[in-house]
């Protein structure tokens, strides 16, 4: 597997160029030394997507170099994915060289497992999805104990389930969650636990309020919702918002509120810039919020977002980009200091990097 720069000898010193990334963003900011939570070096990854190329009238699974179109690098194995992944990609191969009904126009491949051991096939597809896809995918769901989405231009055909189960553990206590085909989710399970009980340790047990942005599919809200009164939490994407809810009741979370708002939407209501029909029945003002927890998309929050959560005594931000987290505790810093930084490996071999802060009012 050459798509990525898959080298576990490697992996120490591309952690500790991460790590001093890291501190060069955050020293004009007089942070303490970072928390470094490590990856396993292989069968870390939970998601996977892959093209089809077609080549001597064979499919093979392939991914390409940015920026490139026409090159594929055929993929074998792909030791980065999870076990799982490993398992299910040669079988599933193996089924649609035997059968004409998986292959035809078949075009790309996704797939989902978690650490609980659940499974989920994404099949993409340049025709209609007809009976005898059909028959030959509900063969194949069974053989391979995976549920198997067939998609193809404005259909989609769902066998089994259209999400998977995870379960993660945090603090003792196991939380397990619905995660929705298409839906976003953490990447990598084992730094994705590690980050959770960070944040819980992090947050401390309080006894007011906490404000959540950007919840998705309650990853965080679970954990975090057991350390404080109440939360009111936020999320725009429909998918997630339903499955956050289906997670806080299959959890037995009931001192959550969730509502379908952008984090600009909210702050607009808190502000009472205008009311919003999605708010009814909720009392913005009976909250007594002591803490956000904000864990933004890769631009970080904008200015007015980031202005709302200097209200608060405790900021609790993860970060899928230290540049856009640097840039927004600069404009924090006159209130705030901070108090912990932490780096979660969740994407080895790559550029990227998972950090969070906890920043407390001056």
């Amino acid at each position: 597997m050459s798509a990525v720069a898959f080298d576990p000898s490697d992996y120490n010193r591309q952690l500790d160029a991460k790590v001093e990334r890291l501190r060069e963003l955050l020293a004009p900011f007089d942070a303490p030394e970072p928390a470094v939570f490590d990856s396993p070096r292989e069968q870390y990854r939970l998601r996977a997507e892959f093209r089809l190329w077609r080549e001597n009238e064979q499919r093979f699974y392939a991914m390409f170099a940015p920026g490139e179109k026409h090159t594929p690098i055929l993929i074998e194995d792909f030791p980065i994915a999870s076990q799982r992944i490993n398992e299910l990609m040669p079988r599933l191969k193996a089924a649609w060289q035997a059968s004409s009904a998986l292959s035809f126009k078949l075009f790309q491949v996704e797939f989902l497992t978690t650490l609980a051991g659940d499974g989920m096939i994404t099949l993409c597809y340049h025709r209609p999805l007809d009976e005898h896809w059909h028959e030959a995918a509900e063969q194949l769901a069974a053989e391979l104990n995976v549920s198997i989405i067939g998609r193809s231009k404005g259909k989609r055909v769902v066998i089994g389930r259209d999400y998977a189960v995870e379960a993660l553990e945090v603090a003792g206590r196991t939380f397990r969650f619905r995660q929705p085909e298409g839906a976003f989710t953490q990447p990598n399970g084992m730094v994705n636990q590690k980050m959770l009980n960070w944040a819980y340790e992090a947050l401390g047990d309080r006894q007011d309020d906490l404000l959540e942005l950007y919840c998705g599919n309650g990853n965080f809200t679970l954990p975090l919702a057991t350390r404080v009164r109440k939360v009111l939490a936020t999320e725009i994407s429909k998918t997630s918002v339903s499955a956050a809810l289906h997670n806080l009741n299959d959890n037995g979370v009931d001192n959550v509120e969730l509502v379908r708002l952008s984090a600009e939407e909210l702050t607009e209501a808190l502000n009472e810039v205008r009311p919003f029909r999605r708010l009814q029945g909720i009392d913005l003002k009976s909250y007594q919020f002591g803490s956000v927890f904000v864990d933004p998309p890769r631009a970080g929050m904008d200015p007015d977002t980031c202005e709302l959560t200097r209200r608060f005594d405790n900021i609790l931000y993860i970060s899928c980009n230290p540049e856009t987290l640097a840039a927004n505790i600069a404009q924090l810093n006159d209130t705030h200091r901070v108090e912990r930084c932490a780096l979660f490996d969740q994407f080895p071999y790559t550029h990227h990097m998972e950090s969070g802060v906890l920043l407390v009012r001056r």
